[in-house]
């Protein structure tokens, strides 16, 4: 006798970058064994993966997650994670104005946004004649590097380097495939202080997931502002 499936509904997004719109269904309890598996070994390059496949699974496999900016990933896995197990979240939040307090706080998933900074560009002049194209840092870079720890100065490098997209050269496009990373590296070097600032930049005000709320401190009656940003956030 065979036994009966239950289909899970489906529900639709769109994809912060890209505006594409997509469905996706609440991860079942095939997925959430990945994911507390994961989270059992306590590793963020096991938890990376565990994202990936969810997010996967839970959009039949029609989105690339390897090619999603990290940002992207964040939004859809809490979007998912708000129809599968609850549109809130709780989290405990330090007061600014004593920094000793601790408050309890419900976050509504599906008001988390994602937030563009004013003035963020992807194509970046160096010179009048010389330009560089980013793209968003992705899941593979995010594994790459999710070994805990603050990166070194070749993991920061190598991580920029991966976001070139291309470089420009008056009429000329340098395409990321058209050179290997040891030129890369002596481009980057040959950079003034304030060319690569401007490039730092493009990371400092990349599209983030934010939300702010507003609580009181119960000891000082002071109300503080708290701002969240990246998905670790709201799972504090």
């Amino acid at each position: 006798m065979t036994l009966p499936v239950i289909n899970a509904p489906t529900y639709e997004l769109t994809v912060p970058s890209t505006k594409e719109k997509i469905k996706y269904r609440p991860f079942l309890v095939k997925e959430e064994k990945i994911l507390l598996l994961a989270m059992e070994e306590d590793d963020e390059k096991t938890i990376t993966l565990a994202l990936k496949q969810i997010i996967e699974n839970c959009t039949d496999g029609k989105i690339n997650v390897d090619k999603l900016a990290l940002f992207d990933l964040e939004f859809i896995f809490l979007r998912i994670r708000a129809k599968s197990v609850g549109e809130n979240v709780s989290v405990s939040l330090l007061c600014d104005d004593d920094g000793e307090t601790y408050v309890p706080v419900e976050i509504p998933l599906e008001e988390i946004k994602v937030v563009h900074t004013k003035g963020h560009k992807n194509k970046i002049k160096l010179t009048k004649d010389v330009g560089i194209t980013m793209r968003y840092p992705q899941l593979s870079m995010m594994a790459m590097q999710a070994q805990g720890g603050t990166p070194t100065v070749e993991e920061t490098f190598s991580i920029l380097g991966d976001c070139i997209d291309n470089i420009t050269e008056g009429e000329t496009v340098h395409e990321r495939a058209d050179f290997n990373d040891e030129e890369l590296k002596t481009f980057l070097e040959s950079l003034s202080t304030k060319q690569f600032q401007s490039i730092q930049q493009f990371f400092e005000t990349m599209p983030k997931l934010q939300h702010t709320v507003e609580i009181e401190n119960p000891k000082t009656k002071v109300m503080n502002t708290i701002t969240l940003e990246g998905m670790q956030s709201f799972f504090a």
